[in-house]
């Protein structure tokens, strides 16, 4: 029983000093972030590297999320004649949720990852102390401009992922379960209201910020090899998707 005991409290300081050390991390950005040199080729090179290259399998995510989400609901709305309602369905799912959540879970295992491995191979070969010799910030230098970069693509990532659900859920409602194209439109129209889009917006950029951070600080703080990289680079992906979800919640019972 005590050993258990132990076992909590061990769990328990090290969330305290995790949690820590990511908080610490984000306000010391933040302070490095109004500090020249701003580094704009850098902040550029991460806006292609997490938003660009994240594009096709955001598109691909959301296409086949919208399309199911129609199947679905059609199902459930078709037991009680309300099939005019799937437009709206639909985008209100895609606005509210699964545009936000889906996209950052998506860049959480293709940019956030890469962040942490990165990351991760400057510590433990050392090019971060080299960063120190040279006189130049870490945190400034690799943190600072992954930070914004996931900040502002994670948001303009999650609009397109609710255009193309959206579209999806019209494409398998309009032209498969043959949903009169005008009714889907205007239920949509009449359903989704300005606070369902903004909410998702504003979920998408804390999204952003706590998947880069977390990726970033696991990384920096890497140490025991190839295998420390390895284990910074899990650790950080499961602890950013779960951070996600959790947030999520939060955020929709403080929003709603």
């Amino acid at each position: 029983m005590l050993s258990f005991i132990q076992y909590l409290g061990r769990l328990g300081v090290n969330f305290v000093a995790e949690a820590g050390g990511m908080a610490l991390l984000f306000f010391t950005s933040l302070v490095y972030t109004f500090r020249p040199p701003y580094r704009v080729r850098l902040f550029f090179k991460q806006m292609e590297f997490v938003g660009v290259n994240s594009l096709l399998v955001v598109i691909l995510t959301a296409l086949f999320s919208g399309m199911v989400i129609a199947f679905q609901s059609y199902r459930a709305l078709s037991k009680f004649g309300g099939e005019s309602l799937l437009g709206g369905l639909v985008a209100l799912s895609m606005v509210r949720e699964l545009g936000p959540v889906l996209t950052s879970l998506m860049v959480t295992a293709r940019a956030g990852s890469a962040m942490a491995a990165e990351l991760g191979t400057m510590r433990v070969t050392e090019q971060i102390d080299a960063l120190e010799v040279m006189a130049i910030n870490p945190v400034h230098y690799l943190v600072v401009p992954r930070l914004w970069a996931a900040v502002l693509m994670v948001p303009l990532l999650t609009v397109i992922a609710d255009v193309v659900g959206i579209g999806g859920g019209y494409l398998v409602g309009v032209l498969l379960l043959k949903v009169d194209a005008g009714i889907f439109i205007k239920k949509m129209q009449d359903m989704v209201e300005w606070i369902d889009i903004s909410s998702g917006l504003y979920k998408a950029l804390v999204f952003g910020a706590l998947l880069s951070i977390i990726g970033c600080y696991k990384g920096y703080n890497a140490t025991g090899g190839a295998e420390g990289v390895g284990r910074a680079t899990t650790e950080a992906v499961v602890i950013a998707s779960v951070s996600i979800l959790v947030g999520d919640y939060i955020m929709t019972s403080l929003l709603f």
